[in-house]
This record gives C-alpha cells, structure tokens and sequence, in this order.
C-alpha cells in the first residue's frame, strides 16, 4: 500500500495563512518569525517524523502541536474528543452515515464515514452534500489540536484489485486536502488507502458493499514520552 502526504506546496500554503488555531479552537495570528520557524519545521525533521504513522507522536511531531500528551490526561483528552464528535455528527449517526468509536486500548478515536453518501461511483471527488460533514469534523480536529490524524480509503470487491487501491488512496488523499484547507495542521495528516483488503460486511449483496465503502479517520494522541 502507498502512504500519503500532503504535498508540501500546500503545507506551504496553509503555514503562510498565517493563522493557527488552539485546543480551544481560538484562531491567533502567527508572527513571521513563527511562520519561518514552522515552514522550516514541516520541510524538515517534523515531515519525516511522520512517515511512520506508528511513530508520529514522536520527535519533532510533539512540537509541532506544542507538546504532548501524558498520563491520565490522555484518555480525558481523548474522551472528550470523541464525546464532541459524536456530539457535532448526531444527524449523521442517526442517518447511519457516521460511526464513531473511542478505544480504550491505546485511546484511539475512529471516525467511519460510508463513502457512498461522499463520493459518486469510481469518483474521487467528494459531493458538495459531503462537506458540510466534513466541516464539523474539521472543526473539531481543530480543537483538539495534540493529535493525528490517518484518513483511510477502502473500497467494495467490484473492479481490480490494483482499481480498488487506487480509487481508495484518492478517497483518502481528497479527504486529507479538504481538512488541510480547512486549517487542520498538514503535519498532523497522513492518508493511505486498503482497496477491498479490509471489508466489514459482505460484498455478496449491496447493503454489505455500501458498508465496505467507507472512509476511516483514524485519530490518535500525540503522546509526550
């Protein structure tokens, strides 16, 4: 499978807005010499950071997002996060569209969107219908800024393997830029895509294809140690 990141041109962009936002979601206005410091980051040693997701919370990552998390703070973190998700996507839950899940193993957060009501079929641009979505999701990502974010294609079993996995990482990688224009922090971001490797339901009859699919948002804390 090939892993995403977001091109630098449009890190670059998004640094040069010259606005951040905090974990309470407040916008502030960044100093140029802020702005250098954080361009000289995301081409450098924070950038390869997280080409490993596994290692993401790691080394220059940590203060990127000004710092990270620890001890029982983390699962409170975490909680309220996924409290606020499910909070802000309710219609969507109801509807069926959304699920969110907070694990209690390693305090992930995964965020499952059925891709069907985001993208037209063998289409990798998401419908106008999906955005308004996607901006609550946005928006609090923006909020809980100490964490990363793995946005993940997966597709039904009709068409090739090698279509499968291509259509699935351009899912994944639309879904990546709409958030890094959104202002979520680009080094938070990685996208990749699974093709059909990874169903949840049956690819024999169509409820089970919808449900295969999906975008998964995968968000994890950036941890200090």
């Amino acid at each position: 499978m090939r892993k995403h990141l977001i091109a630098l041109p449009l890190s670059a962009a998004f640094l040069l807005s010259a606005c951040a936002t905090n974990d309470l979601g407040d916008r502030r206005d960044l100093s140029k010499t802020q702005k250098g410091a954080i361009i000289g980051t995301a081409s450098g040693a924070a950038l390869g950071a997280i080409i490993n997701h596994k290692n993401r919370g790691k080394g220059a990552l940590i203060g990127a997002v000004g710092g990270g998390l620890t001890g029982a703070g983390v699962g409170y973190y975490m909680d309220k996060q996924a409290q606020d998700l499910m909070k802000q996507l309710q219609p969507e839950i109801q509807r069926g569209e959304v699920s969110v899940e907070k694990r209690a193993s390693d305090n992930a957060v995964l965020v499952s969107m059925t891709s069907s009501t985001g993208f037209d079929t063998n289409s990798a641009v998401l419908k106008p219908g999906y955005t308004p979505t996607l901006n609550k999701i946005a928006r609090v990502l923006n909020q809980y800024g100490k964490t990363t974010v793995t946005v993940i294609g997966h597709t039904d079993s009709v068409g090739t393997d090698a279509y499968n996995q291509t259509l699935s990482e351009k899912r994944a990688q639309s879904v990546l830029d709409y958030f890094a224009g959104q202002n979520v922090n680009p080094l938070r971001l990685e996208s990749y895509g699974k093709g059909e490797t990874e169903p949840r339901a049956d690819n024999g009859t169509e409820a089970g294809r919808t449900l295969n699919r999906r975008v998964e948002l995968w968000i994890l804390p950036v941890l200090a140690n």
